[in-house]
């Protein structure tokens, strides 16, 4: 007999995973696994989206002492028919197919929906143990039911009749436990999420029968988020009134259409926000979709509130000789609950945490600013008592900034030459980066924001300082030029946090290009940092920015629809970006993708849009979890005594390296 041989990569290693076996084998990719609540957010997601676009007006869910989930809507009822293409029933492609769908074509009968990933109910299905289906539409009532994920038991069958308007799915599923940390759904989450959706759609009835803890609770929310913001307000000291609004942009020369950026005519936001004495969280919702992360929502919101209340501020004389106001004297202690609603919508993972749609801060910001500039005009005695809290915080946050400088500036160490410094001297809010090369320097001093943006070039490779003794790191020069710009001497494991109270800037960001030679630079500055400043890296103030890969770009299709212009910071995103744009109505060979090939080469926009704006931009902070583990892995990297062992370390792993050539 043969002899079979281990670890042979041929043909037959190859795995392919059909249907929805992808989300079993790995959940974490599709969904959060820390409790079944997020698959249970899908279904009533899907009866949100019904009543969101006027069809449904009452969302009923259970859960059920056995763990199972009810969702039930008197919405339009899934479509149960065959598919004209698939030739499956429609309700069982939703619930067993992964990119199934009526979100996803351009015009289609969601005006706007949650998101667009494609995933959505079919994970449900796939991490629970059975679930069924009942659907009233068409004068009769038709069920189906699943077992153990996409296994269909049943044909979709018609049990009975309803009347002709009478319409609406049901939905009870019973999750898989041993996909999830705990197969318990938090109680408590639950409620709040339901909760949120009655106050976001005022006028929607949302009902919440917990057989667990023996409750019935019913919201209807008439004043929507004004009266959900006032509850939360109950027990906190209100400064000023309650500022509540809404607004949509219209579409290109007045007309329904799309922008070259993604906007649409509509899109735009809800809001209810008050300042209090104290900061208490905010709130944020993308189509009724909880965004706990924020995102470029919230950024439009702080934006069009700081332009509107320092314009008033400006208007009225009211600011102190030598303050300006910055955004997050107006942010510090705002309290919000938005509700933005937007037809393309780009989320950080399928769970939709956070908003990453760039053109969103631009849309949110200008419909916020003259509403509230006109709300602050018309209420006097209010617009007072928020613009004098303004103040007082502008006014201790440059107290505290002027306390630093001066301890800064007792040192005899003159600051390098190459340097081009920022304004703010508060390290809670300035930000040094340490770019790779004189060219992309150049373009990023143009980007960059002079008030609280500083930027230093670095000529070649910094010097692996792994085993450099201390008193000799300042041979080189580039390494002495950082420790100086950042005014905190080299120091090592043992120190305390007093070695960073000379410390200029609060993030020190590596910025360098997309590529093999860029990678090689982080690699030797995260070397100094760990190595000789390691109390920068505990306490948080390291970070790696992450310039695009790609461009995509697409041309005009015609008054109303112009060209078309997207930034994608990974692979992922950029095969996203095309497939929306696909499903938008454009062809495959209309859709352009240039890689940019350093940041030498992007102008200033570019890069103001990609890795300066906070808002767009992707940060990574860099954090060490494990010590010893990671003081081993950069001696095996960096030492030059380990040769022998890194040679096997890389025949033994290279081939799981990620290279970009």
């Amino acid at each position: 007999m043969a002899e079979v041989q281990e670890n042979v990569y041929d043909e037959s290693s190859v795995d392919v995973l059909e249907g929805l076996e992808p989300v079993r084998q790995v959940p974490g990719m599709y969904t959060r696994v820390e409790n079944p609540l997020h698959i249970t957010q899908e279904v009533i997601d899907n009866a949100i989206d019904e009543a969101q676009n006027g069809h449904a007006n009452r969302v009923e869910v259970v859960l059920h002492k056995d763990g199972s989930v009810t969702v039930e809507d008197n919405g339009r009822g899934i479509p149960v028919g065959l598919h004209p293409e698939k030739r499956i029933p429609v309700v069982v492609l939703a619930y067993t197919r992964l990119h199934a769908g009526a979100k996803f074509r351009k015009g289609n009968t969601y005006g706007r929906s949650g998101g667009l990933h494609g995933v959505g109910v079919s994970v449900t299905n796939a991490l629970s143990t059975r679930l069924e289906v009942e659907v009233k539409r068409d004068g009769g009532v038709h069920r189906v039911h699943f077992l153990d994920g996409d296994r269909e038991i049943s044909p979709v069958e018609r049990v009975g009749d309803c009347g002709p308007r009478t319409s609406g799915t049901r939905v009870r599923f019973w999750p898989d436990a041993k996909f999830f940390d705990s197969g318990q759904i938090p109680q408590g989450k639950l409620e709040h999420l339901l909760r949120s959706k009655a106050m976001l759609l005022p006028g929607l009835k949302v009902t919440f029968r917990n057989e667990l803890a023996g409750t019935d609770q019913t919201w209807l929310y008439e004043d929507g988020l004004r009266a959900y913001l006032q509850e939360r307000l109950e027990d906190a000291e209100l400064v000023g009134e309650l500022f509540q609004g809404s607004g949509r942009i219209a579409g290109a020369d007045g007309e329904s259409g799309e922008s070259g950026d993604g906007a649409v005519a509509g899109d735009g936001a809800t809001w209810a926000v008050a300042w209090t004495a104290e900061s208490i969280k905010g709130e944020s919702y993308v189509n009724l979709i909880p965004t706990p992360l924020g995102g470029t929502h919230e950024a439009g919101l702080r934006a069009g509130l700081f332009e509107a209340l320092r314009d008033y501020c400006e208007h009225h004389a009211m600011l102190p000789r030598g303050v300006t106001l910055q955004a997050e004297d107006v942010w510090r202690t705002v309290t919000f609950v938005l509700s933005a609603n937007i037809v393309n919508t780009q989320f950080q993972g399928q769970t939709k945490d956070k908003l990453t749609s760039r053109f969103v801060v631009r849309v949110v910001s200008s419909v916020v600013k003259d509403p509230f500039m006109q709300w602050l005009m018309a209420r006097p005695e209010a617009a007072k008592k928020i613009a004098e809290l303004v103040i007082k915080q502008a006014t201790a946050r440059l107290r505290q900034g002027k306390v630093v400088e001066k301890r800064k500036s007792s040192g005899v160490a003159v600051l390098p030459g190459k340097l081009t410094d920022c304004r703010v001297t508060d390290i809670s809010r300035n930000e040094l980066f340490l770019v790779e090369g004189d060219s992309a320097g150049g373009g990023c001093k143009l980007a960059r924001d002079r008030e609280y943006q500083a930027l230093l070039p670095l000529r070649g490779k910094v010097l692996n300082t792994w085993e450099v003794e201390r008193d000799r790191l300042f041979a080189n020069q580039e390494v002495h030029d950082i420790s100086v710009a950042l005014s905190v001497d080299p120091h090592g494991p043992e120190a305390s946090d007093s070695v960073l109270e000379g410390l200029r800037y609060g993030k020190v960001i590596i910025l360098s290009d997309a590529d093999v030679d860029g990678s090689h630079i982080q690699t030797l500055l995260l070397t100094l940092f760990l190595k000789h400043f390691p109390r920068l890296v505990m306490r948080g103030h390291v970070f790696i920015a992450k310039p695009p890969l790609f461009r995509v770009e697409a041309p005009s299709r015609g008054k109303g629809r112009p060209a078309q212009k997207h930034y994608c910071l990974t692979e992922a995103e950029r095969d996203e970006t095309i497939g929306q744009m696909v499903r938008e109505g454009y062809k495959v060979e209309q859709v352009s993708v240039s890689r940019f090939k350093g940041l030498g080469e992007m102008n200033p926009e570019q890069l103001t849009d990609t890795v300066l704006n906070p808002d767009t931009r992707l940060l990574l902070p860099v954090k060490v979890t494990d010590e010893k583990e990671t003081h081993r892995v950069f001696t095996l990297l960096m030492g030059k005594g380990e040769a022998g062992e890194r040679r096997a370390w890389l025949e033994a792993k290279g081939d799981t390296a990620e290279v970009d050539i």
